[in-house]
């Protein structure tokens, strides 16, 4: 056993409060029985309060008690290096593990947080997004602390953590409590940053708030100096050392070392000179302590102030342009000084790390005391020696950050070389950070612009005002290079559409178009402003937009990706504009002929989505589902689990809302919004979860919920100005007018009207306005109401999908006069029952029922509408029901998978698809048809897609 870790036990006085605590905290961890489990403790005090000592005996009674320790320290030097506490933490546990036991162990998560915890080198590829990483560092440690419970987690110094992992973990620990985890953070108060603010309010376990370490009181300092210097000690000698240390541990500590160096008898006479003992400990002192041994001694203790934490000898002895010896010698001295201590380690299960300061307070005096310039110069030293030491350019960008311009090339290069690193191993901030001082050296001219372009690509995600900025100037740079240029444009189209500056992106493309020669280049960034231009809710030129991209499209072939990305832009606009289903499926399979992958490097995923999506508006909602799986399955091995799988997620239980799954859509579309909420309101992600969900709840007739859902989340004027479906107006003058707030329901379906209208937007599929306009004018305008459903209905028959035909329908005869109706609905029944749509099936059943006063058709009706979750319909229908005397349906429902007699249906409906439909619906076959989520035309496909689904 060491001094030092002697000394740690020796002055651990007046901490018996906090250690009873820390033993508490740790029986509950290791104890058996329910209450067994995890916690979360927090110490806070200012520097020298003694929170490192109270850690490391944390440690060691964790150690005693068989628990794994993962122990990591914040260092004020490295705060710019990423994930550095997050590799302190796990990189231990997975020491000398080979690359195919990490896979193994880390299954689809290894590609993800290996390259931020250092384990493997990134990938190329687009990087996994901030929430991604997050996840995936959530499940590494979870594995770890369940493979190897009970673990005591210790953050030292957490206020100068690196802001990657101190954000993470902040997150994390809440989750302490329901794992076999204790999380200890020990932090200075005044200095934590706002992104750790959880630590300063979690309780843990014990039922602790965070806990503040108190200064020692004179008797607990006398304790120590008698405990130092003998029991001779006198009062007023000990009393003058309470008082020049004001009770701090580690100056108390420190000061008798020098009285009892010096030869000083602790008497009374002698207590003034304490006063200058105890200044040498710190600012001028110290440094004139330092000064007195030697200069060799000085630069070596400089270079170690540089270095900061867990520092390795060598490196040091090269910054400081010693020899080995040398090195050797200055180690020795300024351990015996009191201002190196002993390797990183404080218990005997724990592996020496390299060179330490005492006290984080003696690192910070001696780097502040550097010469300004010298400082700089030995940061560029420190960059060059960790690069060539084989740490790589990440160690070494934190340094160059140090350093002043020069117009060195290496400094440009490394710096690069680090972003790139850090942008694939999902760090932008600090990618961002490095290629600003990268700029500022500056670049050659002619990497000026690739070095703005990627600038761009890092502060994209966080500073899309700075990154439109970025990429301007990139674009204002002379240079040769028509892929860059290319690439930067594109990006610029991207920053702008996020931002809701659609119109912008438009034009931006639209000028670099008219200045490219090459056919292939100006395809592709062609297939961009259509893209941005189908998403722009204000294009001012739509019709003309589209007959540009029919003939286009039309003329394509597929051959490759950018190709293909116009031809499923043509299939988006042709199902939005109305044109046939069989026009927009086929050009939708031309995209899908071979494998679309949703997470492209240099692609956005908003075409895949669209590609996916005309086939639910199509009546081919099984094939969406086939086709979101796979992107999603895609998202999340990409590590894309903040925006992308919100959309994800949204977008699929809109799906199932038009398949009638309510149940379902609403599981997903909370979890969608949950994943929202991390992206933020108002934001296109969460514009979209709340309009899905807000139609799943009305659906399920839950109209207060809904409302105060919107309420919650301020869904209203202004609608965003980028395409959202369902169309976020309409949705909310739907819910409007389930209020019975039809005036104000009215205004806003007309001003959807005078919106899609003159874009060419007809699609009933797409935005039923007119038939919610139908409704709310019926009592007041009849005739209105009765053309606008008419013209519905006439759109929906162009279109051709039997759910978009059965809905107009349905909504026709609600507003058409008495003697029409049954006929109407009729033919609603019949094509719903032979489309995918369920939801639909029931309102329609129910309301013809409730026409027919017939109870058949009426229990139907509550039937369907209990396996759709549609629990307001159900209560309605019963009502109905009942009062008519009919029994409430007793038999079972039917299964949710898809039975051996539904098949029969199904493919006997395939084989003799050219005959008449019946005149009444066959129930087995329209199950078959919600099931397998197609109408009867798909069923073909759908069957042959059942059938290798089920192999």
């Amino acid at each position: 056993m060491t001094d030092h870790r002697m000394r740690i036990r020796r002055t651990m006085v007046e901490r018996d409060a906090e250690l009873a605590i820390v033993d508490e905290a740790l029986d509950q961890l290791t104890g058996p029985g329910p209450e067994a489990g995890g916690a979360l403790l927090a110490f806070s005090g200012p520097a020298g309060l003694g929170k490192t000592t109270l850690l490391a005996e944390l440690r060691r009674r964790a150690h005693a008690r068989s628990c794994t320790v993962l122990a990591a320290r914040g260092g004020e030097q490295e705060q710019s290096q990423p994930f550095h506490v997050a590799r302190q933490l796990i990189q231990p546990q997975l020491a000398g593990t080979s690359e195919q036991e990490l896979r193994a162990a880390l299954g689809g998560w290894y590609s993800i947080v290996g390259p931020a915890l250092g384990l493997c080198a990134p990938e190329q590829g687009a990087p996994p997004d901030p929430q991604g990483l997050r996840d995936g560092l959530d499940w590494v440690l979870t594995h770890l602390v369940v493979k190897r419970a009970p673990v005591t987690l210790v953050l030292d110094d957490a206020h100068w953590a690196d802001p990657e992992s101190l954000s993470w973990l902040a997150a994390f620990a809440p989750r302490a409590e329901h794992l076999p985890l204790l999380l200890v953070v020990a932090y200075r108060p005044d200095e934590l940053p706002a992104h750790a603010d959880a630590f300063r309010t979690l309780p843990g376990r014990a039922g602790q708030a965070p806990l503040p370490l108190a200064p020692l009181t004179p008797a607990a300092v006398a304790a120590l100096v008698r405990d130092a210097l003998g029991d001779h000690a006198d009062d007023a000698f000990c009393k003058e050392a309470w008082a020049v240390t004001a009770g701090n541990p580690f100056e108390a500590v420190e000061l008798t070392a020098k009285v009892r160096g010096r030869g000083l008898r602790p008497v009374e006479e002698n207590a003034p000179q304490l006063a200058d003992l105890a200044a040498a400990q710190r600012g001028s002192g110290l440094v004139a302590r330092l000064e007195r041994l030697g200069p060799s001694t000085v630069r070596f203790a400089w270079a170690c102030a540089v270095l900061g934490t867990a520092i390795p000898q060598d490196i040091a002895a090269r910054v400081a342009a010693l020899g080995t010896e040398e090195a050797a010698g200055a180690t020795t001295r300024l351990r015996d000084a009191r201002i190196l201590s002993a390797a990183g380690s404080t218990s005997d299960h724990e592996p020496e790390t390299g060179l330490e300061f005492v006290h984080p307070l003696i690192a910070t005096g001696i780097y502040r005391a550097i010469p300004d310039a010298l400082r700089v110069a030995l940061h560029g030293k420190a960059a060059a020696a960790v690069v060539d030491a084989g740490l790589g350019s990440s160690a070494a960008a934190r340094h160059l950050l140090e350093t002043h311009p020069e117009n060195d090339p290496w400094v440009v290069r490394t710096l690069r070389e680090a972003a790139g690193e850090n942008l694939r191993a999902g760090a932008p901030d600090a990618a961002r950070r490095q290629l600003a001082r990268a700029l500022r050296e500056p670049p050659d001219f002619d990497e000026q612009a690739a070095v703005l372009y990627e600038l761009g690509c890092a502060s994209l995600l966080t500073e899309p005002a700075n990154t439109v900025n970025h990429l301007r100037a990139a674009l204002a740079e002379p240079f040769d290079d028509p892929t860059l240029r290319q690439g930067i444009v594109i990006r610029l189209a991207q920053v702008l559409a996020h931002s809701d500056r659609l119109a912008e992106a438009s034009e931006s493309l639209a000028r670099e178009i008219a200045q490219t020669p090459d056919v292939r280049a100006r395809l592709r960034l062609q297939s961009e402003q259509f893209m941005w231009d189908a998403f722009n809710a204000a294009e001012t030129d739509s019709p003309a937009r589209s007959r540009r991209l029919a003939r286009l499209a039309d003329r394509l072939t597929g051959r490759d990706l950018t190709e293909r990305y116009v031809i499923a832009l043509r299939a988006w606009d042709a199902c939005l504009r109305g044109e046939p289903v069989d026009v927009v499926l086929h050009h939708a399979g031309r995209v899908l002929e071979r494998p679309f992958s949703w997470a492209h490097e240099d692609r956005g995923f908003e075409v895949p989505v669209l590609a996916a999506m005309v086939h639910m508006y199509a009546d081919r909602p099984g094939r969406a589902e086939e086709l979101f799986e796979a992107g999603t399955a895609e998202f999340e091995r990409q590590g894309w689990r903040g925006a992308h799988l919100s959309f994800a997620y949204s977008l699929r239980a809109y799906i199932r809302y038009r398949r009638g799954r309510l149940v379902e859509a609403e599981e997903l579309a909370r979890s969608g919004l949950r994943l929202a909420e991390r992206v933020g309101r108002r934001t296109p992600v969460h514009w979209y979860a709340i309009a899905i969900l807000l139609t799943t709840l009305l659906a399920r007739g839950r109209v207060d919920e809904a409302w105060e859902l919107a309420q919650e989340h301020e869904f209203g004027a202004p609608f965003p100005a980028a395409v959202v479906f369902p169309d976020s107006q309409t949705v909310y003058a739907e819910l409007l007018l389930a209020r019975g707030e039809v005036r104000a329901a009215v205004a806003e379906l007309e001003a959807v009207d005078r919106r899609l209208t003159p874009r060419g937007i007809q699609n009933p599929a797409w935005c039923p306005w007119q038939l919610h306009l139908a409704r709310a004018v019926a009592a007041d305008d009849p005739q209105r109401a009765r053309t606008l459903a008419a013209d519905a209905v006439r759109r929906a028959r162009a279109f051709g999908a039997p759910s978009a035909i059965g809905q107009a329908l349905r909504v026709a005869a609600e507003v058409a006069a008495p003697q029409d109706r049954t006929a109407l609905l009729r033919e609603a029944v019949t094509l719903l029952s032979a489309s995918p749509a369920g939801y639909e099936l029931a309102r329609a059943l129910a309301a013809l029922g409730y026409g027919l006063r017939d109870a058949d058709l009426l229990t139907a009706a509550v039937v369907t509408a209990r396996e759709c979750g549609a629990d307001g319909l159900v209560e309605e229908a019963t009502e109905i029901l009942t009062g008519m005397g009919g029994a409430l349906p007793s038999a079972p429902p039917r299964a949710d998978w898809v039975t051996e007699e539904e098949i029969r249906a199904a493919d006997l409906a395939v084989r003799s698809e050219k005959e008449p439909e019946p005149a009444s619906p066959d129930w087995v076959l329209s199950a078959a048809c919600r099931k397998l989520g197609t109408d009867r035309s798909g069923l073909r496909a759908a069957l042959e897609a059942f059938a290798r689904s089920s192999t």
